[in-house]
């Protein structure tokens, strides 16, 4: 007979320190050395000299030590977004039980180059102004339709159609699709813009209504007052269409303002500097351009509130104003027997005035009756010592005056007086006018 078993073998028990040991070592024998490629992410120098930072890629990360030692013999200063290949060991950070991975060595991967590219577009197209805060147009509160560039098969365009029909409903939103990833992907987001630049209000098409494919179907596209270029994140490869020169030139060219939304908030493309907001994420770019309706409709009941209450306030003051003239006006029948009053008195102080007036006349024409006879006897006395000083001046004049003194007044035959010794001749016979009579005398001769 044989007896049973009935003992068990324990699984056997790690200390922790022990199993990350172990860990490294089965590492240490299965990979190392290892060489990797990735993104490199959070890339940090610490004051020791030490670096640390991420490798990364779609599916994974791992986090990455490079020791003063090994970072003194870098030829280039890494930077996030680059695509690099390291040189390293496997293993475990026993104090947090973390995998890392130890480099040596580190140079540019195939992105090394594109980020280059990257870099020098960048400098060119900021050299031209072409990033210029000044030239950055504002997004309108309230556009008529809004224009959306991304890929039918996209993640964004569903999270951007998500957000506006969320937010604002009531605005049409036309769609250009275009390809996002890949070689063909420049010309088609290229068309795709130049297709709704036609529909904006200062394009060529102006206000046309077009057949045009909407979030909602194919309908007449209204004007496009904004739009919305959009992709999901992706590595620099991916998101390498959106670092096109040409794509970046007929962005800055947009009639309206562009809202870019590429990648992940920490995804940088020219496309971003180039339009005229840069949005962290595509739903982030929808909500930039659509104002809550909620907000609008809120903002128009707090007018409508605002408008009823003026509306009030001024009813209650035409009411006041009212009042106050009828209390003025009151009743007919008052106001003309005020007016009645008023005439009645007018007549009196008439009467009143015009009898007062008469009798003053009256009075006036009896003082100037009295005094008229003295007037007139004062004037005929005036008259006369004025005719009398007049006579005794006229007779001052009087030539025979001057005769009685001894004087004669001399003239020709014709009359004409004779003042001048020159005016005779000797045998000119003259007129001797005296104060009693006049004598004819002969001139003999003549003396200065």
């Amino acid at each position: 007979m044989f007896e049973a078993k009935n003992s068990v073998e324990k699984p056997l028990v790690w200390q922790v320190g022990a199993l990350c040991r172990a860990i490294a070592d089965a590492l240490q024998a299965r990979f190392n050395p290892v060489t990797v490629r990735g993104e490199l992410s959070g890339f940090s120098r610490a004051a020791s000299g030490h670096c640390y930072f991420t490798l990364k890629d779609a599916s994974g990360q791992l986090r990455c030590a490079m020791f003063k030692r090994a970072a003194t013999g870098l030829a280039f200063n890494p930077r996030d977004g680059e695509l690099v290949e390291v040189t390293g060991k496997l293993g475990v950070y026993e104090p947090r039980g973390d995998l890392q991975l130890i480099v040596e060595t580190m140079s540019r991967a195939g992105q090394g180059s594109l980020f280059e590219q990257f870099l020098q577009l960048k400098a060119k197209l900021e050299a031209e102004g072409l990033f210029e805060a000044s030239r950055k147009r504002p997004l309108p509160l309230m556009p008529r339709a809004i224009g959306l560039v991304t890929s039918l098969g996209a993640a964004a365009l569903h999270d951007v159609v998500t957000a506006l029909q969320r937010r604002v409903p009531h605005i049409p939103v036309v769609l250009a699709p275009a390809s996002v990833q890949g070689s063909q992907a420049p010309s088609e987001l290229m068309q795709a813009l130049s297709s709704l630049y036609l529909l904006a209000p200062s394009g060529q098409g102006g206000d046309a209504k077009v057949p045009y494919r909407t979030a909602r179907g194919v309908n007449a596209a209204p004007p496009v007052d904004v739009i919305v270029l959009v992709r999901g994140g992706g590595a620099m490869e991916d998101l390498w269409a959106f670092n096109d020169e040409s794509l970046a030139r007929l962005i800055a060219q947009s009639p309206v303002p562009v809202v870019c939304g590429v990648g992940h908030e920490t995804d940088f493309t020219i496309a971003d500097f180039v339009a005229d907001l840069r949005a962290p994420t595509p739903t982030a770019a929808a909500e930039l351009v659509a104002q809550p309706r909620d907000a609008w409709l809120g903002a128009l009941e707090a007018i409508e509130r605002r408008v009823q209450d003026a509306m009030l306030r001024h009813l209650d003051r035409q009411n006041q104003r009212l009042d106050t003239v009828a209390a003025r006006l009151g009743r007919p029948s008052g106001r003309l027997a005020a007016q009645r009053l008023r005439l009645s008195n007018c007549a009196q102080r008439l009467q009143s005035g015009t009898r007062h007036s008469v009798q003053a006349q009256q009075q006036h024409l009896q003082r100037l009756a009295a005094q008229l006879p003295v007037s007139l006897q004062r004037g005929l006395q005036a008259q006369t010592q004025r005719l009398e000083r007049a006579a005794l001046r006229l007779n001052l004049l009087d030539p025979h005056l001057v005769l009685e003194r001894g004087y004669a007044w001399l003239s020709d035959a014709t009359g004409q007086a004779i003042t001048r010794a020159a005016q005779t001749h000797a045998g000119q016979a003259v007129t001797a006018t005296l104060m009693d009579g006049t004598v004819d005398l002969t001139v003999i001769g003549q003396k200065p």
